[in-house]
């Protein structure tokens, strides 16, 4: 067990419920994904927009009952017919330079999935690369951001079995595994 540079233990054990893949998060056979939404939470592009088409129009539905969602927050929905039991939607920040608390945003975007998990008794999660879509949000960034507060969560609650990161495309994949390999001590 090692530290990385802000002193955040990188236990081993922790690294072995993580996966890193090049895929589609949609047909992703875990207790719940992720949704990278807007603050509407009634669907848009990318990741918001396959998820909402694969599980159908009673996400829709739920989600119009929901208020919308604030950046850096999360809800939870039902996963219709999707694989997934449910789905945290969550509203990463619009990269603006970094001047606007983006870096935190989106670690909240984490946490505050983290904390639907643990309410809600879920063992196994997939999340997408928040933010890094039409958000703009600089992978290399965001994976650091995303990486650490999974292996946070993964060191601090023994109740996760297991968490998928789905990447999209391979220069997203590419960077995770880049990220994790540095944070990891890993050569």
């Amino acid at each position: 067990m090692g530290k990385d540079k802000k002193g955040i233990t990188m236990d081993k054990s922790s690294h072995s419920r993580l996966s890193i893949i090049q895929g589609d998060i949609t047909t992703q056979i875990v207790d719940a994904i992720v949704n990278a939404a807007n603050n509407s939470l009634l669907g848009g592009g990318g990741v918001d927009g396959a998820i909402h088409r694969a599980a159908g129009p009673m996400l829709l539905e739920e989600c119009r009952t929901l208020g919308g969602c604030e950046t850096g927050n999360a809800k939870m929905t039902r996963g219709y017919n999707l694989p997934a039991n449910y789905v945290i939607h969550t509203v990463g920040p619009i990269w603006q330079g970094g001047i606007n608390d983006e870096d935190t945003l989106l670690a909240k975007c984490y946490r505050n999935c983290f904390t639907l998990t643990r309410k809600h008794g879920i063992r196994t999660i997939a999340f997408p690369s928040i933010s890094t879509g039409v958000y703009r949000f600089p992978v290399n960034r965001a994976s650091r951001i995303a990486l650490k507060e999974i292996f946070h969560e993964l060191e601090t609650n023994i109740e996760i079995e297991r968490v998928i990161i789905a990447c999209f495309d391979k220069i997203t994949y590419d960077t995770y595994i880049s990220v994790e390999k540095e944070l990891s001590g890993k050569k």
